[in-house]
């Protein structure tokens, strides 16, 4: 049993075999996924996917890319769905930075921000955050810290390796691990994981994105957590079936469901 708590089920790279896709997730123990908020334009699809399938879920979020959308985004009316486990994926995306330091000063205000906002949705709400950071790791946490997140808690998507991040353990998050973990340049990754409590991990894929070895550049997709939970065996030297049992129990406890 494994859930895949953030996968983009509403990706059109699915589109075209989807059916097959999920039986494949669920021939190898996925049984339940959460699509995250990232994009307005794909949320009616990801709401469409969840009232198809019982073990669906998703949440409602601004990706930091595209935070000019958060104004278009009806957070009300999403949040109420009984599907909306989450607010986001929402946080702090450095990586992309350009221009002027005047002009990465702003970018960096605006995130932080649209990031600080929907931290406060989800404390309205009392639901979970999804949280996106690269290359942000100092300001992410100083924010959630700030804004009184821990009150909700939440999951470090595709979780960055860096010790900062570490104590939020404390504040109630969780941290996503994925495909990542089995790349060969995945240093940082292998050795701080056995450093998370247990009792804090989950698995994702962030499919159609970031494919586990031995699948690097094709698609990825919820059956390949299989990859995931194996290498995390063997890096915390347990059995896969505990990793699964472990992060399984994890996820229906941060998302409230199941």
């Amino acid at each position: 049993m494994i859930i895949d708590t953030h996968v983009h089920l509403d990706d059109e790279r699915y589109r075209e075999d989807f059916d097959a896709m999920m039986e494949r997730a669920s021939d190898i123990g996925v049984e339940a996924f959460v699509i995250p908020g990232a994009h307005p334009a794909t949320l009616e699809r990801a709401i469409e996917i969840c009232e198809a399938y019982d073990n669906v879920y998703f949440a409602v979020g601004v990706h930091p890319y595209d935070m000019e959308t958060m104004e278009t985004v009806d957070f009300d009316h999403y949040v109420l769905h009984p599907k909306c486990v989450a607010i986001g994926e929402c946080g702090l995306d450095y990586f992309r930075l350009e221009g002027s330091d005047e002009e990465k000063h702003q970018e960096k205000m605006r995130q932080a921000e649209v990031f600080r906002r929907q931290i406060r949705i989800a404390k309205h709400y009392h639901k979970p955050l999804i949280v996106h950071i690269r290359d942000a790791s100092h300001d992410s946490k100083m924010i959630l810290l700030e804004e009184g997140a821990g009150e909700v808690g939440g999951v470090l998507h595709c979780y960055n390796a860096d010790d900062e991040l570490l104590s939020l353990a404390n504040e109630g998050f969780y941290f996503g691990i994925g495909g990542v973990v089995t790349f060969q340049n995945a240093k940082k990754l292998v050795n701080i994981l056995p450093k998370i409590p247990l009792d804090k991990l989950v698995i994702e894929t962030d499919g159609p994105y970031l494919t586990p070895h031995p699948h690097r550049g094709s698609r990825n997709e919820s059956a390949y957590t299989r990859y995931v939970s194996d290498k995390m065996a063997e890096l915390l030297h347990i059995n896969a079936q505990e990793v699964e049992e472990i992060t399984t129990h994890n996820a229906k406890k941060l998302f409230a469901f199941g």
